[in-house]
């Protein structure tokens, strides 16, 4: 087992941090015989393999797990929706990229959607998984005030475009923290 800042050194642990990754890269290596590695999800859900190319993926701001070859880590894409909306924390996806094949932890259920070029998509930010990062796709805004503010899930979607595969995952930790929240003792002051 070492652990170090990785590969691009300063700024390629700076641009995983920001994407939601870690600083460290921890790299396990079998010494002497057949090794194995066993990784578990934080929240209730699944850990997908994903093979790479060249074109690499967008995934959900917490959801690289690990990987083998030549795997790049970086931020995908970064906006600020709203912090009263959003917590402050915006909406930030991960870009793996190279050759080699990754690890990515979905929470709750699963949801595949393969999209027809053309083919449109509007998912809650929350819940956008994984998907090719060569799929276009912006964020849109709820039409009507009552559905903003009224409608329980922000005010803002992801539109993706197909062709392309999309993976969504049920289980957003603020969702699960909210659900929570009825069951746990309170505090004595």
């Amino acid at each position: 087992m070492h652990t170090s800042a990785g590969g691009g050194g300063v700024f390629g642990a700076l641009r995983r941090a920001t994407g939601g990754s870690t600083i460290f890269l921890t790299r396990y290596t079998a010494e002497g015989a057949v090794g194995e590695v066993a990784f578990a999800t934080k929240l209730p859900g699944q850990i997908v393999p994903i093979d790479l190319d060249a074109g690499g993926f967008l995934l959900h701001r917490h959801g690289f797990v690990c990987a083998f070859g030549e795997v790049d880590i970086s931020v995908g894409f970064q906006r600020r929706l709203g912090s009263a909306l959003f917590g402050g924390e915006g909406f930030i996806l991960q870009k793996i990229s190279g050759r080699g094949r990754a690890f990515i932890e979905l929470s709750g259920e699963l949801v595949r959607r393969d999209l027809n070029p053309g083919e449109q998509l509007l998912v809650h930010p929350g819940h956008v998984g994984l998907f090719p990062a060569s799929m276009p796709f912006q964020i849109r805004t709820i039409p009507g005030i009552a559905n903003k503010l009224f409608g329980g899930n922000g005010a803002f979607l992801v539109e993706l475009t197909g062709p392309g595969t999309v993976l969504l995952h049920s289980l957003t930790l603020p969702k699960l923290a909210a659900e929570l929240v009825p069951y746990l003792p309170l505090q004595s002051r």
